[in-house]
């Protein structure tokens, strides 16, 4: 098995959120590819530029063609700064680069107003704009600034987590207790950072001293250039995780599945073609198929998680129970990430 990635490293994507606050550092997140040591498994670091579905075969920018029985895409979400006019002036924090120069921004901001502002649905790990204002709140009230500042957080949805009313009735109460301003059904159209004002969709202008901007998500350009996409991302089989080219398959946020574009379900997702491959090549019997379910833990702030488990193709309608945040669910998330880097990479 070939894995093929431009970055040399996988981060976690919560981790951004311990980066950006200060509570690690960008080193500590980062697990090398290079640790990996499996039978069977070559990594190779370059950046795929050209995909060829029929054929499985694809190319680098190194030169490289490499070919397969299966080809297995799960290159992700690209973040599109231009579909929002001025983003790419503004701050960032779902991307590694853009959390790392929040985390030596924001001991500068000790007065004003603050804005947690989401440009497009759908996004990757919807709880992670709720996390971060009020992860915001604490950092602000540790260091005595709170009461000099305003939150607000600006987000398409009408509630903070669709699937789930009990997450979400939970995240208003804490938004409301703290003094956070939410505002859904809406998002950020563009920002003027020179100004410091953000525009809404509805046309009305919202100021700010600092900006925590969720970038409109798109497919990377060589997977639209593969013919793969349509509307936007790759059609799969939620079953199998099968495109309707035979022997190629999308997972993760690449794909359009009917789940959210967390990392808890393309993990998911891989288990299932992973299964599925291995039945082909062993004859074996048909596997189960993806079951759409998985669990997201969401910071609720003062050391405590809550957790919410989602199930979306078993009934007629996605469903997700919510677990009571609490220091016991934040010792389980941090079991969550040792398990899959002990299990991923061989590492404590």
């Amino acid at each position: 098995m070939t894995l093929i990635d431009a970055a040399d490293a996988f981060v976690f994507g919560y981790s951004k959120l311990d980066v950006m606050f200060g509570r690690r550092t960008l080193e500590e997140v980062r697990v090398p590819y290079s640790a990996i040591d499996k039978p069977g498994v070559r990594f190779v670091r370059e950046t795929v530029v050209e995909i060829d579905p029929p054929a499985k075969r694809v190319l680098t920018d190194e030169g490289g063609v490499y070919e397969g029985d299966f080809l297995v895409i799960a290159l992700g979400a690209d973040y599109d700064f231009d579909a929002t006019p001025g983003l790419a002036d503004a701050t960032e924090f779902y991307s590694v680069a853009g959390a790392a120069r929040l985390r030596e921004l924001l001991p500068s901001f000790t007065s004003g107003r603050a804005m947690v502002g989401v440009c497009g649905a759908p996004f990757k790990c919807p709880p992670a704009p709720s996390e971060a204002a009020l992860m915001l709140h604490d950092y602000l009230t540790e260091r005595g600034h709170r009461d000099a500042c305003e939150i607000t957080l600006v987000i398409p949805f009408g509630t903070p987590v669709p699937p789930s009313p009990d997450t979400s009735e939970a995240l208003i109460e804490a938004f409301a207790e703290r003094g956070i301003h939410f505002v859904p059904h809406r998002r950020v159209a563009a920002v003027h950072a020179s100004k410091s004002v953000a525009v809404l969709d509805d046309g009305s202008e919202l100021p700010y001293d600092l900006f925590l901007g969720v970038p409109k998500h798109r497919a990377p350009g060589v997977v639209l250039e593969s013919g793969l996409a349509i509307d936007g991302y790759v059609p799969v089989d939620s079953s199998t995780l099968a495109t309707n080219v035979p022997g190629v398959y999308a997972i993760g946020d690449v794909a359009t599945v009917g789940v959210p574009k967390a990392g808890v379900f393309a993990e998911g997702a891989a288990k299932v073609v992973a299964t599925e491959i291995l039945a082909e090549l062993r004859a074996g019997p048909e596997v189960e198929g993806y079951g759409g379910r998985g669990s997201c833990y969401i910071e609720f702030g003062a050391g405590r998680i809550g957790r919410v488990d989602v199930d979306f193709f078993s009934g007629p309608k996605p469903t997700g129970t919510f677990q009571t945040p609490s220091v016991e669910l934040a010792t389980e998330k941090r079991d969550f990430g040792a398990i899959r880097r002990a299990r991923w990479f061989g590492l404590s």
